[in-house]
Formats: C-alpha cells, structure tokens, sequence
C-alpha cells in the first residue's frame, strides 16, 4: 500500500445503518481507504465532515436529492478538493446532470453493488470521474448543446446578432442560398437578403466568406 492510498479518508452518510456498516467493512477489507465517520444526515453533519478532514464523501441518493444540493454546493465552497460520490441513484438523465452540475465527482446507480462503490470512491481519490456507461452520452449530449448556445450568446454579444441571424449562420455556412434559406425559415427572400445586409454591416466585412471567417475566428459554432 503507498503512502498516498493510505491517506485516503472517507466519510459515509446513509439513511439506512446496515448500508453504512456495510460499505465501512467492504471499504476497510480493500485497504488504502481510512473512514473518518459514517453516519446518517443531521443538523450537524455539515460540521462532522468538515472536521473529519475527509477526501472523499459518499453521499447516499435520497440525502443527495434536496433541492439544489445545499449540502453539496457549500461543502466545495468550503473544500474545493472534496471529491463526492453519490450513490444509489436514479438512472434519469436530467437527475444526473444537475448533480455534475453541483459538483458530484462519482455517479453511482442504485442497483450497484459493493464493489461499485469501492471502485468509484478510488476512482476519485485519483482524481477520475465515475458515472455509469449508460448516462455517458448524456454528458456528450449536454456538452453540445451547452457548446451552441454558448457560440450564439458570443455571436449576440460581439456582433449584435438578432436570433433570427444566429439561426442563419450556420445555413450560410452551409452554402444555402438566399432563396434556400427562406424556404427552412419560412420567411421571404427579401427578408433574408435584409438580414445578410444587416449581419455584414455589423461583423464590418463585404460579404459572406468574410463573415463566416470572422465568426470562425471568434469561435463560434458554425455546424
């Protein structure tokens, strides 16, 4: 065992006490992992794990699912490097993410077993974040919308873009023509050629190669 597994401290909350007696045992019998406590959710317990000086929590899911995760988002403030896994929890895609969101390291399904646990609370001691395969495209999915709308809000802010223009970017970047265009939107031929007008007097350039250059440049989502 080296000397950095040994310091790995783990602090256990579960409603259910066999679960928490259980996961201790399974815990210790691997080796590497010292628990700093294990116990159910209190008024104080916000206190206990601050005192423990614990690297890892373990965060059982009907405890981890309060609105907004209080307890989640105010133990990080107050230790960044506390890594926190939330076990027994729902396979939902919007569950999961808002939990990343506040910061949860290891994602852990109900139907796991001992094991499981173990090898995400190493995991994140380690500085990897767990989550079942089943859920990983969700991250994917997650970050390419957040890519998007992030581009367009850029794409708003530095050029003054309307929506309308945001939405006909990426279809000029695609080589449609104006005609093409207004037939996807839906709108007139000369309400695009107003728009185009517009959008290349704002980006300061003469025409369409040029702006989607500028917009490459600036990193926004042309796809």
């Amino acid at each position: 065992m080296s000397q950095s597994e040994a310091r790995v401290g783990v602090f256990l909350i579960a409603a259910n006490r066999l679960l928490r007696e259980a996961l201790a045992r399974v815990l210790r019998s691997k080796g590497g992992f010292h628990i700093t406590d294990a116990c159910g959710f209190s008024h104080d317990v916000h206190r206990k794990i601050l005192a423990s000086r614990a690297n890892v929590l373990v965060l059982e899911g009907e405890l981890a699912t309060q609105p907004d995760f209080p307890l989640v988002r105010d133990l990080l403030r107050e230790i960044p490097d506390l890594r926190i896994v939330l076990i027994g929890m729902s396979e939902q895609e919007n569950m999961f993410l808002d939990c990343v969101r506040a910061g949860a390291y290891g994602y852990v399904l109900r139907d796991a077993s001992a094991i499981d646990v173990v090898n995400a609370v190493r995991a994140v001691s380690q500085g990897e974040a767990i989550c079942p395969p089943s859920l990983t495209l969700a991250l994917f999915r997650h970050f390419a919308r957040s890519s998007s709308t992030t581009s367009n809000t850029k794409m708003r802010l530095d050029f003054g873009l309307s929506r309308r223009e945001q939405q006909m970017v990426p279809m000029i970047a695609q080589g449609l023509t104006n005609k093409e265009i207004a037939g996807q939107l839906n709108i007139a031929e000369q309400t695009v050629k107003n728009h185009v007008h517009r959008m290349l007097r704002r980006v300061g350039v003469n025409d369409r190669l040029e702006a989607l250059a500028v917009f490459r440049m600036q990193g926004a989502y042309l796809d």
